[in-house]
């Protein structure tokens, strides 16, 4: 008869909690809800037809017809919201098609909350790189250099024109220092008090936003590390949320997500305000890619990455598998 090992395994099995799927779902302590996602969307002026993004399998550039399907489908499958970024057919130096109540994002936004009305959150991204031909998030200075002062200008305008155009959040994603309190003034001075601002308080300046500069065509030469935090840097992320609750900020986000979750755990556990985390491009990308090798369980390796953002503390998350995702988690509880 074998001894069995010390320290009194028959009352102490953490192997139970894990028995059987009725176990494992009782118990588990992170969950994904439909609600909990958003689908970030791109449009594209001058389209006839959606176009596919190569670097993004599944993910396409929308007309604006299009678009309103893709955003009648995310309601209809319970998503919390879905993220518009649009790609004008011409560019210039301070990004004017951003401002313009006829550019292609302001008309998508109105598109978007014709379609949606109160089922989703319709969010705009609030940046200039896909509307300047250099392609940085900023106006340039004489010296080539992003001027921080001169972009919060065209941000307070484009906040005007985007919530006018009916945007329910705007996404403050350029890293500029002083922009949710500059954006937050704008808004209230013009009586948009219930449009909600995001701030995009600790995005990095990444490799993994590679597939993202092909599906808005960006013209970016050189990087953005003068104004994206340091991928070295952690407690500075902290610092950065704690500037934008200061300046009204009503969402702070961490980007990317899978490649940080350390710091959206710090966020999380210290924001007073709620915290999103994007699944960007390029982890997507690496899913699609390793999946189509046969490498990985695809499904498995989705449900797990964005689990694993919602278990860092995100309370909602931007991933384009959100659709599919959603469509998942309704067959499970059917």
């Amino acid at each position: 008869m074998t001894t069995p090992p010390t320290g009194r395994p028959g009352r102490i099995r953490p192997r139970r909690l894990r028995q059987s799927p009725a176990v494992r779902r009782l118990l588990a302590e992170t969950r994904v809800h439909p609600a909990e996602l958003v689908l970030p969307v791109f449009v594209r002026e001058g389209l006839a037809e959606p176009r596919p993004i190569p670097s993004m399998p599944g993910v396409v550039q929308h007309t604006r017809d299009s678009l309103r399907k893709a955003v009648a489908e995310a309601a209809g499958a319970g998503l919390g919201g879905v993220m518009l970024f649009a790609v004008p057919e011409h560019r210039d130096a301070v990004g004017s098609a951003a401002t313009d109540p006829d550019g292609i994002l302001n008309l998508a936004i109105a598109d978007a909350v014709a379609e949606a009305g109160d089922a989703l959150v319709v969010q705009a991204d609030l940046c200039l790189d896909e509307f300047t031909d250099h392609g940085h998030c900023g106006v340039l200075d004489a010296r080539g250099r992003v001027d921080n002062d001169a972009t919060l200008v065209r941000y307070a305008d484009m906040a005007l024109a985007q919530a006018e155009a009916g945007a329910h959040l705007v996404g403050l994603s350029g890293m500029m220092d002083g922009q949710t309190g500059v954006v937050r003034d704008a808004l209230d001075a013009a009586g948009h008090h219930d449009t909600l601002v995001l701030a995009y308080a600790a995005k990095y300046a990444s490799a993994f936003y590679g597939p993202f500069r092909d599906a808005v065509e960006s013209a970016l030469e050189g990087d953005r590390r003068t104004y994206q935090m340091d991928p070295a840097n952690r407690r500075e992320a902290a610092r950065e949320v704690l500037l934008d609750v200061g300046e009204g900020a009503d969402v702070v986000m961490v980007k990317p997500a899978l490649a940080y979750l350390d710091v959206l755990a710090d966020v999380a556990a210290s924001s007073p305000v709620p915290v999103s985390a994007y699944q960007v491009s390029g982890e997507y990308a690496m899913i699609e890619a390793a999946a189509a090798q046969g490498w990985i369980d695809r499904k498995r390796a989705v449900v797990e990455s964005v689990l694993s953002i919602r278990r860092a503390g995100a309370d909602h998350v931007l991933t384009y598998f959100a659709l599919e995702l959603a469509g998942w988690l309704a067959e499970e509880i059917r």
